[in-house]
């Protein structure tokens, strides 16, 4: 078995070298894969972004957010996450069978302490009741990769904060996430891995995995400068472009509802692929100028703050909402993160 480690904490690029490397490595051995990521969330291939996220709380805090081609629920990582990959070739029996990749990550994490551990329900590593690793697969061509989370050392806290979606309502047929209770490893393990830098957890899984006592031997994948261009390529294509992230989310009902000084007002937008592509606007504002003006200018739109600050910027908005001010409506109705 080959070994690589990322030298990025961008899920966008470790996600690329991932997809890349299933689709372009030599494959003759197996790729174990790490990678640490920082602030992040990362969705399934098959969810609707605003159904799994807090989005003003993201973008408030500068998470990353992108969406994987595996498929599963949204996951939160940071720097106290260590995710794992094993890139091979689909022999027949890999097709959803997450106990084979999963196996030697326990038997690692036995060995070092935590004895709980074990594999629960479809695709979940949990101690103690609690779940620390949710792990999906991508298969193509031949070719696929099973990889998994594993929280050492998440702060926790910014998981409920982050996945918690506001009260906004909103119909999607997207997959939704299943609320886990979560926990760290690092209290569950021997006290000498209990005070390791998320690098040296890292690094001791590896040894672990490899069968090794030092990783200066281990067979490691080094990658050419042919396959960082390539990396890159990726990166662009799917996972820092907002067609990728937000355009593949299905089609769903979305109520954006606020009451001001001056009146309520009410969005119901209709968001494929997103598009806003139907919009009603209700409320008790005092505007002059039929409404339907508004609607029309804003339907077939992206749904971004952009392409709703620039409608907006071309209405006479008192002569439709009154004395509501027209960045009070654009923030109730571009609620949302942008792809950074």
């Amino acid at each position: 078995m080959r070994y690589l480690t990322s030298d990025s904490t961008d899920i966008r690029q470790n996600l690329a070298v991932e997809t890349y490397l299933m689709e372009h490595a030599d494959l003759t051995e197996p790729i174990l894969y790490f990678y640490i990521n920082s602030p992040c969330i990362i969705v399934g291939r098959y969810q609707n972004v605003l159904a799994e996220i807090n989005q003003q709380y993201v973008q408030d805090h500068q998470i990353i957010l992108t969406r994987r081609t595996s498929g599963g629920g949204a996951v939160y990582d940071d720097l106290g996450n260590v995710s794992f990959s094993f890139i091979t070739r689909d022999d027949g029996d890999a097709v959803g069978n997450f106990k084979r990749f999963t196996d030697p990550v326990i038997k690692a994490l036995h060995q070092m302490g935590a004895t709980g551990a074990a594999m629960t329900g479809r695709n979940d590593l949990t101690i103690d009741g609690k779940k620390f690793s949710g792990n999906a697969m991508h298969v193509e061509n031949g070719r696929m990769f099973s990889h998994g989370t594993l929280m050492y050392d998440v702060d926790q806290t910014q998981i409920a904060k982050a996945l918690n979606v506001p009260a906004d309502k909103l119909a999607t047929k997207g997959i939704r996430s299943v609320k886990s209770r979560v926990t760290n490893l690092r209290p569950y393990c021997a006290p000498e891995y209990q005070h390791l830098t998320i690098e040296e957890f890292r690094d001791t899984l590896a040894k672990e995995i490899l069968g090794l006592d030092d990783l200066a031997q281990a067979h490691r994948y080094d990658l050419t400068a042919q396959d960082r261009a390539g990396i890159q390529a990726l990166a662009d294509q799917y996972f820092n472009n907002w067609d990728w992230i937000y355009g593949k989310d299905p089609t769903y009902e979305l109520t954006r509802r606020q009451h001001f000084p001056a009146g309520t007002v009410e969005f119901d937008l209709n968001v494929a692929e997103g598009h806003i592509r139907a919009i009603q606007i209700h409320g008790d504002f005092f505007g002059q100028r039929p409404i339907r003006d508004v609607t029309d200018r804003l339907t077939g739109i992206p749904y971004t703050p952009a392409a709703i600050q620039a409608v907006f910027d071309q209405l006479d908005v008192p002569s439709y909402f009154g004395k509501i001010p027209a960045a009070d409506l654009v923030a109730l109705l571009a609620h949302q993160p942008t792809a950074r």
